[in-house]
């Protein structure tokens, strides 16, 4: 906020004198109007050009990330943390990263002596800001659609049902936008051919069945798991406990931009960049996660792996919950 600066007047006229003795009040009344009102004009433009500059960093932020739809109409869970950045678009070696606990710390079970080669990997995939993002469509402002369509990016309008009623006791529907991300199809048919695709996503299931219901039209994805699958614990709520998918979690993996979601699992987790509108020229399904899918799928034990890579048990103790409650 900016000073201003005040002129106090008093009413008792202060009379100075030039050398011929006559009063000048007058010369010096009319100069400091003449200041006062320059100062006045120079106020009201700093002002409007404050609220100019405050209007642009408002349209900014819309440009370049509107809330979505999970935010909105809070179909989804929490956002994952702003200082986690997972999964560069360049490779990393597996020390970038000093551990700040030691690896004999964390406990990951041996893997299984009769590991079957020809069992597919389980890769339980999440939806929003993964495989994809929605938005309300009412709220979305034309310049991301039309910054989003120039790119290429491909997005098609959605009605959902609410958990909410209307006034008269109808299911009250809600019209979304939904941006794929790129690459959305081709990482699904490749990633098929080598692993069973489950989704699991926090999203209830009147927003998240038609959605998925479009993107996979082929029925790639064996199962589906909507919020009631979640579970709730004493660091966070609709936690994906991947012992609903399997038993085995030699060979299973979840892909999700929330590394929260997989508190229960860490070693099992790969967290994935959050996609957004703003985002249209992403290419994090196909040149970062399908190679290391790929490679984990020939893994006896996913876990070494993962654990080497990413130090999950560690990430989460620096947030507060303790490795105990948090390993495999």
């Amino acid at each position: 906020m900016h000073k201003t600066n005040h002129y106090i007047y008093t009413h008792k006229p202060v009379h100075i004198y030039t050398d011929r003795g006559r009063p000048v009040m007058a010369d010096i009344s009319k100069a400091a109007t003449e200041v006062y009102a320059q100062t006045r004009t120079l106020q009201v433009w700093r002002s409007l050009l404050n609220w100019l500059t405050f209007f642009f960093q408002i349209f900014v932020q819309i440009v370049r990330g509107t809330p979505s739809v999970a935010s909105l109409i809070n179909y989804s869970s929490s956002s994952s943390s702003a200082s986690f950045k997972p999964l560069p678009d360049v490779e990393f070696p597996e020390s970038s990263q000093p551990a700040t606990f030691s690896a004999a710390s964390v406990h990951i079970p041996t893997a299984v002596a009769d590991y079957d080669c020809s069992a597919k990997l389980t890769v339980v995939l999440d939806l929003d800001e993964t495989l994809v993002c929605a938005y309300e469509t009412s709220s979305l402002p034309d310049s991301v659609r039309k910054q989003a369509t120039d790119a290429g990016l491909t997005w098609f309008e959605l009605e959902c049902i609410a958990s909410e009623k209307e006034y008269d006791g109808k299911p009250k529907i809600n019209y979304v936008t939904v941006f794929e991300r790129p690459g959305l199809h081709e990482f699904l048919a490749q990633l098929s051919k080598f692993a069973d695709l489950v989704l699991f996503t926090a999203g209830l299931e009147g927003y998240a069945k038609p959605l998925v219901d479009r993107i996979d039209a082929e029925n790639r994805f064996s199962r589906r798991f909507y919020r009631p699958s979640t579970t709730s614990t004493e660091y966070r709520e609709h936690v994906k406990d991947l012992s609903f998918v399997s038993k085995d979690f030699c060979r299973i993996v979840i892909v999700d931009n929330n590394p929260f979601s997989f508190l229960l699992q860490p070693v099992n987790g790969i967290p994935c960049i959050p996609f957004t509108a703003g985002q249209p020229r992403d290419d994090q399904l196909l040149e970062v996660l399908l190679p290391l899918l790929k490679q984990l799928s020939e893994q006896r034990d996913v876990r070494p792996v993962l654990y080497e890579r990413f130090r999950m048990p560690e990430w989460f103790q620096k947030h507060g919950i303790p490795v105990s409650n948090s390993t495999s």
